[in-house]
């Protein structure tokens, strides 16, 4: 599982240093292949194992073709995934495209979302964890499924 957030810098190639915690687990889950596609949202890079991806992509191609959300969806995730594997001293190389759909330049920030990570322009990620943290605060009717949650 990745967790926890570390901040990371692209060199002038696009390239990231993925941090040892992080990297250790690429190499354990998918002998360091990778799959890096776009959030739906638009706003970050959502960077899976291969085996992970593999499972994500095969749901997402089960949906229904002629459904207009499916294939918005289908055309984002799967059509922006580029395999990229970690170099000797465990670097990835970000297509330009790919830096460019999330607004990345020098500084980042890696966040773990259990079976990927996700990579934000690292102002564009403050911006939105305090818009996140504000509105939860002033948040008055949560979903359902929260109601179990016990932190």
């Amino acid at each position: 599982m990745f967790r926890g957030a570390a901040k990371v810098t692209l060199d002038d190639k696009g390239r990231i240093v993925v941090p040892t915690r992080y990297r250790e687990r690429l190499l354990e889950r998918s002998a360091g292949q990778l799959v890096v596609t776009v959030d739906r949202d638009g706003e970050c890079l959502l960077i899976y194992p291969l085996a992970d991806w593999e499972q994500v992509e095969r749901q997402l191609m089960q949906l229904p073709s002629l459904h207009v959300q499916s294939r918005r969806l289908q055309r984002l995730m799967v059509g922006h995934a580029t395999d990229l594997g970690l170099d000797a001293h465990g670097r990835m190389l970000l297509p330009p495209e790919l830096r460019e759909f999330a607004g990345l330049d020098r500084r980042a920030m890696l966040i773990g979302q259990g079976n990927r990570c996700e990579l934000w322009d690292e102002s564009r990620w403050t911006e939105r964890r305090d818009f996140w943290l504000k509105s939860e605060a002033s948040a008055t009717d949560p979903p359902a499924e929260l109601d179990s949650l016990s932190l």
